[in-house]
């Protein structure tokens, strides 16, 4: 099983490996893998969304693991409270955040979450509804960069089933968290699908999800060596317009949160994966547009980015 769950080794060198511990079975099963596969070397964090008043009590119990299995633990709240709408993505948000930051002030390079295919095919399931691009499908990465080092995912070829008879066989406490049976989150009815739906095989899905992250980062490198070249800051040309879209669409959102940068622009909020086909098809057809605070327009040459002009007022 060890062998398995981190892909027939133990990551190299002796550093520290730390994990997400939540305290349900999935990251107690990791728990205990990561301790077998490389005794001494994990250190373990939880954290508390404050979001339930068990929430408190659930760190506790993987303080009390650990610490049986003499296993540095450390529990963490947001930053600031967990508030509005779309709480789990806040949630998810504020989680990353406060594990980020304290695995690079631990002077971890390594932080090992326990997502597994289930995970994996559910949120494939929900991207696809989405009409997510080929970004979103890639669903979970394996392997993801991070300013600390990198986040790995080492259960991905695990059923849920099976970290859970794993906890259970090892005799390892762990809590259900109610929130994955609430009908209100979008992943419970995916999750509810599946189970319904035989033919859709999560291990299948899972995979599926894996080939397209490699298809994801062909494109990016692909991308990147084009941007390499051919971006020299806001009011310069871009000269995308011969590309394929896919790769036109990367160029620009990296054009627009460059330009931002560069000017000083962070009203309003623009993510990597913000929807830009309205501003490819403006181009496309000879025609400016304007988004995250940017005027993008056509040149001979190429696309010019610079700041919007201010909205008139009515």
């Amino acid at each position: 099983m060890v062998a398995q769950a981190f892909d027939g080794g133990t990551p190299p060198g002796e550093g520290r490996i730390a994990l997400a511990v939540s305290g349900g079975p999935d990251s107690m099963a990791m728990l205990r893998l990561a301790t077998a596969a490389m005794p001494g070397r994990v250190t373990v964090a939880t954290v508390d969304h404050r979001l339930r008043a068990e929430s408190a009590m659930e760190a506790r119990l993987v303080a009390e693991v650990c610490a049986a299995l003499r296993v540095p633990h450390r529990t963490l709240v947001p930053a600031a409270p967990i508030t509005g709408n779309s709480v789990q993505m806040r949630a998810r948000d504020a989680r990353y955040a406060a594990l980020t930051a304290w695995a690079g002030e631990a002077g971890v390079a390594m932080l090992l979450t326990a997502h597994h295919a289930d995970d994996q095919a559910e949120t494939l399931l929900m991207r696809l509804r989405r009409a997510s691009g080929l970004g979103g499908l890639a669903a979970i990465r394996a392997v993801r960069s991070d300013p600390f080092g990198v986040v790995l995912r080492p259960l991905l070829g695990w059923r849920r089933a099976e970290l859970r008879a794993l906890v259970e066989e090892s005799a390892t406490p762990f809590v259900d968290d109610p929130s994955n049976d609430d009908p209100r989150h979008d992943r419970t009815a995916i999750r509810a699908l599946l189970a319904a739906t035989p033919a859709l095989d999560p291990v299948a899905l899972a995979a599926s999800a894996g080939f397209l992250a490699e298809a994801d980062e062909v494109l990016s490198q692909f991308a990147e060596r084009i941007w390499a070249t051919c971006w020299h800051g806001a009011g310069q040309p871009l000269p995308a317009a011969g590309e394929p879209r896919e790769v036109r669409r990367r160029l620009l959102r990296r054009a627009i949160a460059s330009t931002r940068t560069e000017l000083g622009i962070s009203r309003p909020d623009f993510r990597d994966s913000a929807n830009v086909e309205g501003v490819l098809d403006a181009l496309e057809t000879g025609r400016a547009a304007t988004q995250a605070g940017i005027l993008i327009r056509p040149a001979r040459d190429g696309w010019i980015f610079c700041a919007a002009p201010p909205r008139r007022s009515v």
